[in-house]
């Protein structure tokens, strides 16, 4: 059983090809640039051997249409797939689903008009969304199409803990409420986590903490997610890579009034110059590290920074979950950056969090232990996948029809 999952951007389309018996990637890639000079396709293909083969090619890619057919061409030329045919479903990530997707959707009219009015919601990407979805629904009429959505798995959130404390009409007339995003990541890794600790997810008090260029923390009680920090937008919670996370709103009313910028330079600032960028210059934690390890005080300050905040969330979001059993660390910085889970568990005896230093040095493959012996809860990394999660959740909607 053959799916193939897209990631449609505005001038990309991000692409793997599972076969579910085994659930192996046949084949992935990227075509990059749509419709600008330098247009090109990443193939990368499993060999017999297991290995995946490398193919690149530039050349010009006027728009989705045209990137789709490339992908297809390219999946037949390179035997992972024989045409379209082959295919159960193709697997589509959509950023926001609002609060009428709460599972993932076989994509109809219906659909696609739901999604398209939610775009004011995330003007940036439902649009490409729905444009990957359009293109390729054309292009393979015949195979069935799924919407997954990062804010699916947030749907779960009491009112309590999503609504803001504004005017109701704001909400009711213009949905001005928590949504959350990341949430493919974090339901992956959770029931990851479970199949680790050989347990129920419904069992299971989680906190799992989505860390990369965008970070994100989400309170699981009993495998449903009951908060998360990310909010009306992704610009809220943790600190980023160049996203500030939490603010005190009077400050963009402070800058408007003080500085002469607009609405728009201001949104820019905080979330395209802000967070360990705005910090220390870099938003990379690979080069902050070792920017703070040669003894740089912005790179320290920003580590310092970063760790504490997420070290907040733990604490609160403990609270309204109760006994907690696991703290998952995932994402490009959660899975690679030693330093990083060491500055963020440092000195939580008192919540049950005890990390085995030394289990914690340095990086592994596959879900990994690094609580001591004494921690009352675990301390997880767990590798996430989205793109096999899209996957998974293609099959599991079509499935049920």
């Amino acid at each position: 059983m053959k799916i193939l999952v897209l990631n449609s951007g505005s001038s990309s389309i991000k692409y793997q090809l599972f076969d579910m018996r085994d659930e192996s990637v046949l084949a992935a890639g990227s075509v990059e640039q749509i419709g600008e000079p330098g247009s090109h396709l990443s193939h990368y293909v499993r060999t017999p051997l297991a290995e995946m083969e490398k193919t690149i090619r530039t050349l010009p890619i006027p728009d989705h249409r045209q990137g789709f057919e490339l992908i297809s061409a390219i999946l037949r030329e390179t035997g992972a797939l024989a045409d379209t045919g082959e295919l159960r479903g193709i697997g589509h990530r959509v950023v926001h689903g609002g609060e009428q997707f709460k599972d993932p959707a076989r994509v109809t009219p219906a659909v696609l008009a739901a999604i398209r009015a939610l775009i004011p919601l995330a003007p940036l990407h439902n649009p490409a969304n729905l444009l990957g979805m359009e293109v390729a629904m054309e292009t393979a009429p015949s195979v069935p199409q799924v919407a997954v959505f990062d804010t699916a798995f947030h749907q779960s959130i009491p009112p309590h803990a999503y609504r803001y404390a504004i005017p109701k009409r704001l909400y009711e007339t213009h949905q001005v409420r928590r949504y959350g995003f990341h949430g493919t990541s974090h339901r992956y890794v959770a029931k990851k986590a479970a199949e680790f600790l050989e347990k129920p997810l419904n069992t299971l008090n989680l906190i799992s903490l989505h860390l990369g260029n965008g970070a994100s923390a989400a309170a699981i009680q009993q495998g449903r997610c009951i908060d998360t920090s990310m909010g009306f937008t992704p610009l809220e919670g943790l600190i980023m890579g160049t996203r500030c996370g939490d603010l005190d709103p009077a400050i963009i009313f402070y800058l408007a009034r003080e500085t002469g910028l607009s609405s728009g330079e201001i949104e820019a600032i905080l979330n395209k110059e802000s967070g360990l960028k705005g910090i220390c210059g870099v938003n990379d934690m690979r080069t902050i590290g070792e920017m703070a390890g040669s003894g740089n005080a912005e790179a320290q300050l920003a580590v310092a920074m970063y760790c504490y905040r997420i070290k907040k969330y733990i604490g609160a979001y403990q609270a309204v979950i109760g006994e907690l059993d696991g703290l998952i660390f995932t994402g490009g910085i959660g899975e690679n950056a030693d330093f990083i889970r060491a500055g963020c568990c440092e000195n939580l005896a008192h919540l049950g969090l005890e990390m085995d230093n030394e289990k914690n040095i340095g990086r592994r493959k596959g879900c990994f232990a690094l609580e001591n012996r004494t921690s009352r809860v675990k301390i997880l990394v767990v590798p996430t996948n989205e793109e096999l999660e899209i996957a998974e959740q293609t099959v599991v909607c079509l499935g049920a029809e």
